[in-house]
């Protein structure tokens, strides 16, 4: 026993050597939450009569006693009423559907397309995924913080944009992509990432989908297959079979 502890003494600074880390990635945004001045329970929320109907449609779709199913749907639309989800907007939530406060604090902190703090006017989220770091995610992250004046996880100073790096966006065909808010902009170079922020600065409405002529994800250099038409029934069949 002695004399391996005397080797592992004498080993020990090239075993350290030997190992290789790599930097720890955090998440952007904590898991628990921290009051602030915007962002408390006293943070005024109410749902207008028109989202307080729509909750009420969504809620008639599950039997009696299930109405915490509802509950996506519920805080998808405090989102779209407000572009975030503050706390007071979960306990108001929670009050309408009769579940505890704790159920919406693990949804809202678990699925990422929940806002728990205020992301611009316009969320642009860059995917960054293999199949868009192949085609040059990178160059696109940085004309997005270029032209939005915004760095990566932060708001630009006049409230429009907010800037956030994402996992894959289910548009791997079509990368490099970055989604703004709803809208899916695809194969996307940096002068169409400068086009469609400056079009939103302005008021207008970019055309979402593929920014390079695809009409979807159809192959970019043309069809490779199905270039002809296709041949009859009974093609190729013996004679024999044919006439019966």
């Amino acid at each position: 026993m002695l004399a391996f502890r005397n080797y592992v003494k004498a080993n020990l600074k090239n075993f350290f050597r030997r190992i290789s880390t790599s930097a720890r990635l955090s998440s952007e945004d904590l898991y628990v939450h921290r009051d602030s001045d915007d962002n408390n329970a006293n943070t005024p929320f109410e749902f207008t009569e028109a989202n307080l109907m729509r909750i009420a449609a969504v809620i008639q779709n599950y039997p009696e006693g299930a109405q915490r199913a509802a509950l996506g749907a519920c805080l998808d639309i405090v989102q779209r009423q407000i572009g975030w989800i503050p706390i007071s907007a979960m306990h108001k939530v929670a009050e309408i559907l009769g579940m505890p406060r704790m159920r919406v604090y693990e949804w809202a902190t678990f699925y990422t397309m929940n806002k728990r703090r205020f992301r611009g006017k316009y969320n642009v989220k860059v995917c960054v995924t293999t199949p868009c770091m192949l085609r040059g995610s990178d160059i696109i992250l940085d004309a997005v913080e270029q032209a939005t004046c915004c760095s990566v996880g932060s708001v630009s100073t006049d409230g429009m944009f907010g800037v956030d790096t994402v996992e894959c966006q289910g548009a791997c065909v079509n990368a490099p992509v970055i989604v703004v808010d709803d809208d899916y902009y695809e194969d996307v170079n940096v002068c169409d990432v400068h086009n469609i922020i400056q079009t939103l600065r302005s008021g207008g409405i970019a055309a979402a989908g593929p920014q390079n002529g695809r009409y979807a994800s159809e192959p970019i250099y043309g069809l490779t297959t199905l270039l002809e038409c296709p041949p009859p029934p009974g093609f190729g069949l013996q004679a024999a079979l044919c006439n019966k």
